[in-house]
């Protein structure tokens, strides 16, 4: 996977991007990749640290600047303030649709919007 577009820092090894941390080397084609919301999953973390040839000081600091700009992630705001009690839970009505009604009185045809299906 090529770098993110936006490239926050750069080291030998490791970069942090908009996507998270990435390798530098594409010929690794992203396997070493990890994404934002997985940067503070400690098992993948020492799983790629873990791995022959990655530099673990380049590494490390890539892992703190990636950290820093991507704080981590709480639980949702709902969840927050049922927990406050601010709002109660209440199941989540289904949502149904509605029944599609096609009305074409009155209106001559060469002015309706024309439609296709496409195979």
């Amino acid at each position: 996977m090529p770098l993110h577009r936006d490239i926050f820092w750069v080291g030998r090894q490791w970069a942090v991007t908009g996507f998270g941390i990435q390798a530098v080397d594409q010929r690794l084609r992203g396997v070493l990749d990890i994404e934002s919301a997985r940067l503070w999953d400690d098992d993948l973390i020492q799983n790629r640290r873990a791995k022959p040839g990655v530099n673990a000081e380049d590494f490390d600091k890539a892992l703190t600047v990636a950290r820093g700009r991507y704080p981590q992630a709480t639980a949702p705001i709902i969840e927050q303030l049922d927990v406050l009690g601010v709002i109660e839970a209440s199941p989540a009505a289904s949502p149904v649709m509605p029944a599609m009604k096609l009305r074409v009185e009155g209106r001559l045809a060469r002015f309706l919007p024309q439609w296709r299906i496409r195979r």
